[in-house]
């Protein structure tokens, strides 16, 4: 079990018990929804919900981590706490899944500034039990890395397909790979991600609540704009149709995932224009780095190159590949549905 300080528990709301911290300060929801004073911490809760659904982190009042007033800490568990509850009652999952996505990386940087802390042990220490706790990932510090088992790193960074993050390229030693604090961090942000959002998706469903209408109803309206754009998957191979799936339920695809759709569709003669739409629900969704990457895929930016689609073999090394027998053995998703002499 956790221990968290008042600073912790701003820092990390997901961590504690939210509604019994409410109920410790002798608040009820139903309190937020008509009393001017406590509205403050709604409409904080709905920018928090705004601002994530726009790929940005929630701006805090903590100052360097801490909590310097305790109305800044109860509006920081409060916001947090009646963000959950409107997302649950707009039951809206993209909006959930950019939520906690959001929340992650604004851990992510609290965790990353802790790990890095050299003046105060206490929060260095807080912040890998975090870690260890959540992810079972056993930390340790080596001169001014954090070292980790090397199968922790191969459960984690499968998530990744830049070059940096291959095994290879790493500066590994005695089982251990080596990490920066920022490296350590991002290496667990899918996660961490995950973990905000099963907390959600499993809090207990609130009736409407008096004076809560109308932040509902402006969700639901925000959430309209990542309505999902479906393309006919009729020849697609089982792995193009799956990622389709998960980008059309709001939830994340990793990186690996998104090369693989993106050099599929784009060898099947797509066009950015028809592609780019696919990606508009995805929790980190970013207009112009996603048309920045596809022209770069395509090859009509860079060094002109146009990647190939990922072989077969190496999708199952990803955990991308969901054979079915009209497959046939292919070695590449490009080859399904083709009738071979």
């Amino acid at each position: 079990m956790i221990t968290l300080g008042k600073d912790e528990i701003a820092k990390y709301p997901f961590l504690a018990d939210a509604g019994q911290y409410l109920k410790d300060k002798g608040f009820t929801l139903q309190q937020f929804g008509v009393d001017p004073d406590l509205k403050i911490s709604l409409e904080k809760a709905l920018n928090r919900v705004q601002v994530s659904a726009d790929g940005k982190i929630y701006k805090s009042d903590l100052i360097d981590g801490e909590a310097s007033k305790d109305y800044v800490l109860e509006r920081e568990v409060f916001s947090f706490l009646l963000a959950i509850v409107l997302l649950k009652l707009t039951k809206m999952n993209t909006l959930i899944k950019r939520f906690a996505l959001a929340e992650a990386r604004r851990a992510e940087k609290y965790l990353e500034k802790d790990l890095a802390n050299i003046t105060d042990e206490s929060k260095k220490e807080l912040a890998v039990k975090i870690i260890d706790d959540l992810f079972s990932i056993q930390i340790k510090k080596q001169d001014d890395y954090f070292i980790i088992p090397i199968s922790n790193y191969l459960k984690y960074s499968i998530n990744f397909h830049e070059r940096e993050w291959k095994l290879v390229n790493r500066h590994v030693g005695a089982g251990y790979v080596y990490l920066t604090p920022h490296e350590t961090v991002r290496l667990i942000r899918k996660e961490l991600s995950n973990y905000i959002s099963s907390k959600i998706i499993n809090a207990k469903m609130p009736s409407m609540i008096l004076g809560f209408e109308e932040p509902v109803q402006k969700l639901i309206l925000l959430s309209k704009k990542f309505a999902t754009y479906t393309i006919t998957t009729g020849e697609y191979p089982p792995c193009i149709k799956h990622a389709i799936e998960i980008l059309e339920k709001g939830e994340n695809l990793p990186h690996s995932g998104r090369f693989m759709l993106a050099t599929f569709l784009l060898s099947r003669n797509q066009s950015i224009e028809q592609i780019a739409p696919l990606f508009k629900n995805a929790p980190d969704y970013n207009e112009r780095v996603t048309l920045y990457q596809l022209n770069h895929l395509a090859g009509t930016s860079g060094s002109g190159t146009q990647y190939s689609c990922p072989s077969c073999e190496k999708l199952k090394t990803q955990n991308l590949c969901f054979a079915i027998p009209e497959c046939d053995n292919i070695i590449n998703p490009l080859q399904f549905g083709k009738r071979r002499k």
